[in-house]
């Protein structure tokens, strides 16, 4: 079974659940208090990106939501005051890789064209609409005015699994959990990656 290095940046109470449980995951309550101020329109989006991705690899029963990850160490978060760096070795059939790029798509309710042909059509679409401002289809000013844009829009997200460009800086994987067995090292505030 192919196997691939991820690095993960996680508060340093997954520890205890690691040890405790054998396993991290990634619960509501977590995303919540690492967002912040912006979770209520985050957690929105992040269920629309649990949907899709389980439709890639399937979530495990009692899993809430899956594991951002960095694909090099290069490119992943560093460790910070009371934040851990896990490097993984993961089963490639577990990883669910995306285009960070396209996820901020979704973060602003935009379009994702399959090309450079799609992205002109849709823009010449809205034109016709009068619309010049292809930000506020789902909240703001267009909200509920033109269903079937908005329909195609949530229904382009999908896309943020095809990966034009594969570049450490590009692309980003999920995964459901943390097993014991996968933690190649920990990296504390101060080590290097």
């Amino acid at each position: 079974m192919e196997k691939v290095i991820l690095y993960t940046r996680q508060h340093e109470n997954s520890f205890y659940e690691l040890e405790n449980k054998g396993e991290i995951t990634n619960k509501e309550i977590y995303v919540k208090l690492h967002m912040g101020d912006i979770a209520p329109f985050f957690m929105e989006r992040y269920r629309i990106f649990v949907k899709m991705a389980q439709e890639i690899v399937p979530r495990p029963k009692g899993i809430e939501y899956p594991i951002w990850c960095s694909i090099s160490k290069r490119n992943c978060l560093k460790p910070v005051e009371k934040e851990l760096v896990y490097e993984i070795e993961v089963p490639k059939d577990e990883i669910i890789y995306f285009d960070g790029c396209k996820w901020d798509y979704v973060l602003n309710n935009l379009y994702i064209p399959k090309d450079e042909a799609d992205a002109n059509e849709y823009k010449k679409e809205i034109e016709k609409l009068g619309v010049t401002d292809e930000f506020n289809f789902i909240d703001g000013k267009y909200q509920g005015m033109y269903p079937e844009i908005e329909k195609k829009i949530k229904d382009s997200w999908v896309r943020i699994f095809d990966i034009d460009n594969w570049s450490d800086f590009i692309v980003q994987a999920n995964i459901w959990q943390i097993k014991k067995e996968w933690v190649r090292r920990i990296i504390k505030p101060g080590e290097r990656i």
